[in-house]
């Protein structure tokens, strides 16, 4: 299965990269490969994570950072509408989970 981002979440993981590049050089790639890695799993097994009853979207969390990726079956594809820090504004994306 292939994945996209929601416009939102794509710039969150911009960011993040850019972010993490800049406290340490090559931290950036190292985030890359961490979120690769947990979107490979996700694409071959989106159903073994749970869905939040609440709003019907997927956690699966990035291992040796602390986001998660935040998403959902959508349109034949894994949507991805948040990279969320795990301390920071929860619930934040709430606002993407309307129907495109």
């Amino acid at each position: 299965m292939n994945y996209y981002f929601h416009p939102a979440a794509e710039a969150e993981y911009l960011e993040q990269i850019a972010y993490y590049e800049l406290q340490e050089k090559g931290l950036g790639a190292l985030y890359l490969l961490a979120f690769e890695k947990c979107m490979k799993h996700i694409c071959s097994n989106a159903k073994q994570y749970k869905i939040d009853k609440k709003c019907g979207i997927r956690t699966a969390i990035m291992l040796k950072f602390t986001f998660s990726i935040l998403f959902r079956e959508y349109q034949n594809a894994i949507q991805i509408l948040a990279l969320a820090h795990h301390r920071r504004r929860p619930q934040y994306w709430f606002g993407r989970i309307k129907q495109e």
